[in-house]
């Protein structure tokens, strides 16, 4: 670690190098010296875990910790706030309780902005005196805590922004309302499946500046949001290259990032979607930590609003065209004619009793010519038979378990619980 740590400060000591647009390579080298060890698994960090953390926060002079509200089940809403300058900006992880990858990154800002001597000492003294910001890490703690995308009162917080019925709905446009933040963060998961525009890259990251009327009208609230995503996406290409996305714009005005949005603060939604052999969201964790502290210099020394906003439409838009496994060119067998297929399987996560582990739910979500559609995993069958376990000829249906072979001379193949096995 003592090594890395000298590697890194050599190659980003020098301020006139982070100014070449470097600092986001900076960071990814960096940040294992930055992430929050405690915190690996998704649902095994609830808010309970996070109490000791915000508690190590508080070490650092240049944090102000309170407790902003309480959830409906009476579970601390914490603010932490870093910085004394101009602009405000306000970021807000796990709205909904079971998406949890800006949280973990959040905690590993919270270490990066605690460190020193690293060669980002320039980096933070700007984001200290040039903006101040305020986090709100697992704004759901009662959904954390069950790994539910809504709260307690079983109501979607993203849907609440009009009628305000929940605790934390009401703590959320408070703060937007009296902190009056010129950028906000949204930080959301996404479906691991979404599609890159058509393309068979699956969505690694999808960004949105929302809009706050039904015409989309672009004023320059939502271009700011738009610049700063022309910048992020610029950096991420070089880590998740073609594995960016832009989300649907659609207004919804019961959304809390389009009222937001209508109540005057650049809002920048930031999805994280799928990557493969991430199933902790690990990897992508470390790309919104990226992500969010490029954009934060950019908002601290306002080099955003060069970016050419024309480039945030050069985005291409989420599909769904993916599934988690694809067969192709399978043999099927049906009153004693064959016919050539293709299978689409999805593995769904279902929770343990306490919500802290899952195990995977396997599906037949398609059957026949899926010649249009991708597989995160595929296999080219070549005519092997779709065969039971006692090698019996079967045809699926939708909603099937994902539980069958494939046999042929040449090569056999098992499928178990959606996962792929060679025999």
């Amino acid at each position: 670690m003592k090594h890395l740590l000298l590697v890194v400060s050599l190659f980003c000591m020098s301020e006139t190098i982070l100014a070449q647009n470097n600092l986001a390579q900076c960071l990814f080298d960096a940040h294992e010296l930055f992430k929050e060890k405690s915190v690996t698994e998704r649902r095994a960090f609830k808010h309970r875990h996070l109490l000791p953390l915000i508690d190590k926060a508080k070490a650092n002079p240049n944090f102000t910790v309170t407790e902003a509200g309480k959830s409906f089940e009476g579970r601390s809403i914490f603010q932490l706030k870093y910085g004394k300058g101009a602009p405000p900006v306000l970021l807000w992880s796990q709205m909904h309780g079971d998406e949890a990858t800006a949280t973990m990154a959040m905690l590993d800002i919270f270490n990066f902005l605690n460190a020193s001597g690293d060669g980002f000492d320039d980096l933070r003294k700007k984001l200290l005196e040039k903006s101040t910001l305020y986090f709100v890490p697992m704004l759901n703690p009662d959904g954390a805590e069950r790994w539910q995308r809504r709260t307690a009162q079983e109501i979607d917080m993203n849907r609440d922004a009009l009628r305000l019925q929940c605790p934390e709905s009401q703590l959320l446009k408070h703060l937007q309302q009296t902190l009056k933040p010129a950028v906000g963060f949204n930080l959301h998961d996404q479906s691991p499946r979404y599609s890159v525009g058509e393309s068979k890259e699956v969505a690694a990251i999808s960004f949105l500046a929302t809009a706050y009327n039904e015409e989309r009208t672009i004023n320059s609230v939502r271009e700011r949001a738009m610049q700063l995503i022309v910048g992020m996406n610029r950096e991420l290409q070089k880590f998740v290259p073609n594995q960016v996305a832009r989300y649907s714009d659609e207004f919804e005005p019961r959304a809390f990032g389009d009222n937001i949005a209508k109540w005057g603060t650049s809002l920048v939604l930031i999805e994280s979607g799928g990557y493969k052999n991430d199933p902790e969201k690990q990897y992508l964790r470390k790309m919104n930590f990226i992500a969010i502290l490029t954009a934060l210099e950019s908002i601290a020394d306002g080099t955003y609003a060069r970016e050419n906003r024309n480039n945030y439409e050069k985005i291409p838009q989420n599909a769904r065209n993916h599934y988690d496994l694809i067969i192709r060119n399978a043999r099927a067998e049906l009153n004693g004619q064959t016919y050539t297929v293709d299978i689409a399987v999805n593995r769904n996560e279902v929770n343990n009793a306490d919500a802290t582990a899952f195990s995977y739910r396997s599906s037949i979500e398609d059957f026949g010519d899926l010649s249009v559609f991708y597989g995160i995993d595929e296999l080219d069958a070549q005519g092997a038979l779709l065969v039971d376990a006692k090698g019996k000829p079967i045809v699926l249906r939708l909603g099937d378990r994902g539980n069958f072979e494939l046999r042929s001379d040449k090569k056999s193949w098992k499928v178990e619980s959606g996962f792929l096995k060679s025999l």
